[in-house]
């Protein structure tokens, strides 16, 4: 294991803000005296949640994604706003998206997404105990809700049907729970 110190920041310029990111340029300083160019998207972080039913079942929003160029089947999940934990967007996520509240939360993990360049940290949970409340989906979301058997969510993940890596990790933890 590397037990070096972390690199020293010389300075930090940010380059690009946007609605959802900001973009910054850093130069470090390594153990070994170099400078560093580093850029850096700044993200606040998002949360996702997996919906499990009583009858097995677990509810997918399937959504297109420009980045990707595609439509995804994906847990549903958001960014964490200012001032809200990640266990209350998870739960807002829930009735927007899917129209439902859950009785029991429980962290299945937390990770970075990409921490090559993203300081985005995303956190997936395990809701169950459901009940019904009326969905709200956000004006600029167009989402069908896909209703699958754990067991058949699963196999898309392994059939490479399901490529977004939270819904990959909260379906393989969950599976394992």
């Amino acid at each position: 294991m590397n037990t070096a110190l972390p690199p020293q920041i010389l300075e930090s310029e940010r380059i690009f803000t946007g609605r959802i990111f900001a973009v910054e340029r850093d130069v470090l300083l390594d153990v070994n005296g170099l400078e560093i160019v580093r850029e850096v998207v700044r993200h606040p972080g998002g949360a996702g949640v997996l919906p499990l039913f009583a009858d097995g079942r677990v509810a997918l929003v399937r959504q297109y994604r420009h980045p990707a160029r595609a439509e995804l089947l994906e847990i549903p999940a958001g960014r964490v706003e200012p001032g809200e934990t990640p266990e209350e967007c998870v739960l807002r996520e829930l009735e927007e998206e899917i129209g439902a509240r859950a009785g029991i939360l429980r962290k299945l993990s937390e990770f970075y997404s990409t921490p090559g360049f993203c300081e985005e940290k995303l956190h997936v949970y395990l809701a169950t105990e459901l009940t019904p409340v009326p969905r709200r989906p956000d004006h600029d979301e167009l989402i069908e809700v896909v209703y699958l058997p754990l067991d058949e969510a699963v196999e898309k993940v392994h059939s490479g049907e399901i490529v977004d890596s939270k819904t990959i990790i909260a379906l393989l933890l969950a599976q394992l729970k």
